[in-house]
């Protein structure tokens, strides 16, 4: 390949900045750098995206269309407030999704995947003892999409993610409550479940791990943490 040709690749495959940027701020929700409540600038967003004025008010557009994001006013935006209302319809669509996902990508489900899994679930309980609070949340998303990309379901792991979006950043107030004693799961079940190629085994234990985390949101909802 010639170097004209090389250059024509590198720049078919660079992902356009407005993109990017999107990324980023979605992950800034879903991981907990913006905590439920918190008023943010676009300016301020500017800075910490690095990144241009039309970029961050698109991201924001998009964002806000998600339902992850609240706008304010013209200078300010927020991660909204969890909702009982919210939750309760978040809740539901979760345990009829997820657990269909594990179902699905049960039988496709290989010795290097379950490896890559338990060395993604090895790292959360350290991060809950540091307090790290952006790196148990991208540890927890990481281990259940691992497992969801393989389902080949791509329509119920676009909803999942989107669900994840509004979700996520409750999952940011209990995390405190577990520093001692560590955030309880069902990874090991999971985990345990596909060694054995066990499907409804692996649907029931995602089923209780997000059932488990519901409880821990409920907590932190009825004292007003989330």
């Amino acid at each position: 390949m010639d170097d004209a040709m090389q250059g024509q690749g590198e720049t078919a495959r660079k992902v356009p900045t407005h993109e990017l940027t999107y990324a980023r701020l979605r992950d800034m929700v879903m991981f907990g750098v913006l905590a439920p409540g918190q008023p943010v600038t676009i300016q301020g967003l500017i800075r910490d995206l690095d990144a241009g004025m039309t970029p961050v008010r698109e991201a924001i557009r998009r964002l806000t269309a998600e339902g992850a994001l609240s706008l304010q006013d013209n200078r300010r935006v927020t991660v909204p407030r969890m909702t009982k209302e919210l939750f309760e319809q978040l809740v539901h669509a979760r345990l009829a999704i997820e657990p269909k996902l594990a179902e699905l990508a049960a039988p496709k489900v290989t010795p290097a995947l379950i490896a890559r899994l338990t060395e993604i679930d090895a790292g959360i309980e350290p991060a809950i003892r540091a307090g790290d609070v952006q790196a148990y949340l991208r540890q927890n998303h990481a281990f259940h999409f691992a497992l969801y990309e393989v389902a080949g379901a791509t329509v119920l792991e676009d909803i999942t993610r989107s669900l994840w979006l509004r979700f996520g950043p409750s999952l940011r107030a209990v995390l405190g409550r577990y520093i001692d004693s560590g955030l309880p799961d069902r990874h090991a079940e999971a985990l345990a479940a596909m060694r054995a190629g066990d499907a409804a085994a692996l649907a029931q234990a995602i089923r209780d791990d997000i059932l488990q985390g519901v409880e821990q949101v409920q907590e932190a909802l009825a004292a007003g943490e989330a």
